[in-house]
């Protein structure tokens, strides 16, 4: 008699753990080229490029969210994780009620992917053709692609990059960047991450942090600029020794020490600066930082 009393709550618990723990498998036709959209909320994300003309979609689906479908066309396809009951991804209600969602996906490597995550850790791997876009709040994006366009933001996750991005955009508050393979036009910003970074020839550069240090390596392209801002992280740039710019670098308190050329104090006052072309002085080198050392080395 006992045994059926409680087995309506077995039953309930089975059904329940059951829920809990769905697994995904998902196939969708798509073309070379498509663009694909990617959400979760908490989990890990997980995409890999093929070379078929087809998305599939494995995992495990967390206690809380809709059954996972993949809409749109073959061209244009979705895969969000939502909630039960909610109105939308960005539904936090009903997101803080969602149980980790394990996303694996496969896409054709020319897709052009666009992905928001919160918590969830993302890796990117094989992609070949297609732009990047990521937005992410604490979980970590590792990204392994050869891409016209990378753009990345994040909050307190950090950034790794390899391949190779023509384009990058890349932007955190407390996590690092670490970027080995930049192309012609890059965009990198932190708060208080550390910057680790090397590609070119550079067309155009742009680099600023408050309190994150620096490394960067890289050659600059014919006429080129790179500007480079900090407030209290260290600054170490390496030019190669043929480098053609003029370039100006400065420290209000801290220590610079440059390969090409000496740098000034003033008579009165702190700090010290470097002015001095290279070449024939057709690019643009500007480094300033306030009161972390500064660096400029010439290139092994």
């Amino acid at each position: 008699m006992k045994t059926t009393r409680y087995l309506p709550l077995l039953l309930c618990l089975c059904i329940g753990q059951a829920l809990a723990d769905t697994p995904i498998q998902l196939h969708h036709d798509a073309t070379p080229t498509a663009r694909i959209s990617i959400g979760n909320v908490a989990g890990t994300v997980t995409v890999t490029a093929w070379d078929r003309n087809e998305v599939q979609v494995s995992g495990r689906l967390g206690d809380g969210a809709k059954p996972l479908v993949i809409t749109g066309s073959n061209g244009d396809l979705a895969i969000k994780v939502e909630p039960q009951g909610g109105s939308g991804w960005f539904n936090w209600g009903g997101d803080s009620r969602m149980a980790p969602t394990t996303l694996e996906l496969r896409v054709p490597k020319a897709a052009s992917l666009d992905v928001d995550v919160v918590s969830a850790p993302l890796v990117i791997d094989g992609m070949e053709g297609g732009s990047i876009q990521v937005n992410t709040v604490s979980g970590k994006a590792r990204i392994n692609a050869r891409t016209p366009s990378l753009k990345v933001d994040s909050v307190s996750g950090g950034i790794e990059q390899a391949g190779h991005a023509g384009q990058a955009e890349l932007q955190t508050v407390s996590g690092d960047i670490l970027a080995p393979a930049l192309g012609r036009s890059v965009t990198l910003q932190t708060i208080s991450g550390r910057i680790q970074a090397h590609g070119g020839p550079w067309q155009k550069l742009t680099l600023s942090t408050v309190s994150g240090d620096v490394q960067l390596g890289g050659a600059l392209a014919p006429a080129g600029s790179i500007g480079i801002d900090s407030m209290s992280g260290n600054v170490q740039v390496q030019l190669p020794a043929n480098t053609s710019a003029s370039l100006h670098a400065s420290s209000f308190s801290g220590d610079l020490r440059s390969d090409f050329g000496n740098a000034k104090k003033p008579e009165h006052g702190p700090g010290s600066s470097l002015d001095v072309h290279l070449g024939d002085g057709a690019g643009k080198i500007s480094i300033e930082t306030f009161s972390g050392d500064l660096r400029v080395r010439k290139q092994d």
